[in-house]
């Protein structure tokens, strides 16, 4: 244990800070502080020393120094066991500081407040990194408060103990400290590198997020999981629970691929362990939806469903009549809102519109994979026609609404479509032929018709068995990304089927 006796505190942030302060005042330690944190202090009858009497030196350079003096930074670093330190501290008169209170400017903030380079630059924190990273290092002598939610809990040892704090304290202090001033500088030079047009993979890799909430468990119940990220900046939660690690993967799988959709017509997707067994677009949301829900009703049945146009009353009656997690869409018409609410579990997610990341992250053996995120899409101007026979219309609608799904379910696989409606998919499969396989059993088990309908395949066909498959089906035409050395034993069976074929050029593997 160690007894505080002398406090420094300078905080950008006061919000919570009161009862600290004042317990502190309660038990008679000894008070420094700077600027806007001396004269909050002042107000509740603290005696305060400013940090300019300790150093004799005044605030400098419009504010970037104040506390970078060997007469703070002594104080804090001086090891009470080592007689060297002690004897050095005499001779310069440098009080022991046993106690500091610090938290950072708002950078992260400023960037997404959308501020000025200069006043970004402005709010990376020198001083205040400087006095965490050193009342951390020293922790056996020291605590280190840089989370104010930790205000509460060290003002009630503090008081409880007359003025003592433990060791265990102090090192999960320090802990949480250089957690945090790892995160602030990661932050700072990810903005850097992006304002500065810097390479995508630098040569270390950093990444900041706090932690959000810690989750009832991971994937399944024996693992434990925590969310590190700001879900408020992606959704408006308007009702039920919390949102679990599964619910968010599926969630973000069915985001991706309805924001694939636009908003020209509406559209409802439908995610089952992070594949959508339901997708369709029509004139209507309430008639999307319906038609996404008859694709696979069997698996929609406790999935995530996303819709990119505000939910109104006669799509939320459908709803209502179905068991699902998540509904996620860009809003809610007040009276569909309500009808919605009547199942106090159901997820409600406002989708805000954030960008999705452009870069993703997996772990993998001692270190992580990097890469660019799969943005991209080919439009009809993308796409080569390679058979004799060209598209139609119709065709070409069927394709590219095939090839938005197929990006988004797992390799290997087939998707069947025809009319705005997903058909049915074939995922995760160890070849392409039974992925089509599974795609067409499953097509036939919900009764659709496959005559006239389109595939899409996330990677090109190795050999024309696929296509043999689907042409005896009555499938008419075929969306994939090309680029085997045997094209053309692909291309030579749709001209002999009479088979529809265009590429893409661009392969959507995803695993």
């Amino acid at each position: 244990m160690i007894q505080v006796k002398t406090a420094l505190l300078s905080t950008y942030y006061k919000s919570g800070l009161e009862p600290l302060a004042l317990a502190l005042r309660q038990l008679n330690v000894n008070l420094i502080s700077t600027g806007g944190t001396f004269d909050f202090l002042k107000k509740l009858g603290c005696e305060v020393d400013s940090v300019e009497d300790l150093t004799q030196f005044p605030e400098m350079l419009g504010g970037r120094v104040k506390t970078l003096h060997p007469k703070v930074f002594g104080g804090i670093l001086n090891r009470r066991q080592e007689a060297l330190d002690q004897v050095q501290i005499a001779e310069f008169q440098i009080p022991s500081i046993d106690l500091v209170v610090v938290n950072l400017y708002p950078f992260e903030e400023t960037v997404s407040a959308g501020g000025s380079y200069k006043d970004i630059i402005e709010k990376i924190d020198i001083g205040g990194v400087s006095l965490i990273r050193a009342a951390a290092k020293n922790h056996q002598d020291v605590v280190i408060i840089a989370d104010p939610s930790d205000y509460e809990s060290v003002a009630n040892e503090l008081t409880s103990n007359q003025g003592f704090v433990s060791l265990e304290t102090r090192k999960r202090l320090a802990v949480k400290a250089f957690q945090i001033t790892a995160g602030y500088d990661a932050a700072i030079g990810k903005y850097l590198a992006e304002s500065t047009g810097n390479e995508s993979f630098p040569s270390r890799f950093v990444a900041s997020a706090s932690p959000s909430k810690i989750l009832r468990y991971g994937e399944n119940p024996h693992q434990k999981g925590a969310f590190y990220g700001n879900l408020d900046e992606v959704f408006h939660q308007l009702h039920g629970k919390e949102l679990s690690y599964n619910n968010m993967v599926d969630a973000a799988a069915a985001l991706d691929l309805i924001r694939e959709f636009g908003v020209e017509k509406p559209a409802t997707v439908i995610v089952k362990h992070t594949n959508a067994c339901g997708v369709a677009i029509a004139n209507t949301l309430s008639e999307s939806y319906q038609l996404a829900l008859a694709c696979d009703s069997t698996s929609a049945f406790g999935g995530v469903v996303a819709m990119n146009c505000v939910v109104d009353v006669p799509t939320a009656q459908f709803l209502n009549s179905l068991f699902f997690e998540i509904l996620i869409a860009p809003d809610f018409d007040p009276e569909a809102l309500n009808i919605l609410k009547t199942k106090k579990n159901r997820i409600l997610l406002r989708d805000k519109g954030l960008p999705l990341e452009n870069v993703q992250v997996k772990t993998l053996f001692n270190g992580l994979l990097v890469q660019e995120a799969d943005l991209a899409m080919a439009q009809k101007a993308d796409c080569k026609v390679v058979t004799q026979i060209e598209p139609d219309k119709s065709d070409w609608a069927n394709l590219l609404f095939a090839n938005k799904i197929v990006k988004h379910t797992k390799s290997n696989t087939i998707v069947l479509a025809k009319e705005g409606i997903l058909l049915a998919s074939g995922t995760g499969q160890t070849s392409r032929v039974d992925a089509l396989h599974q795609a067409i059993n499953k097509a036939k088990a919900f009764g659709f018709e496959l005559a006239g309908a389109a595939m899409a395949s996330d990677a090109f066909f190795p050999f024309p068995d696929c296509i043999e498959i689907a042409a005896a089906e009555g499938i008419k035409s075929v969306i994939q990304p090309g680029g085997s050395i045997k094209d053309q034993e692909s291309i030579d069976a749709c001209n002999r089927l009479g088979v529809r074929m265009v590429t893409t050029g661009i392969r959507h593997f995803k695993h």
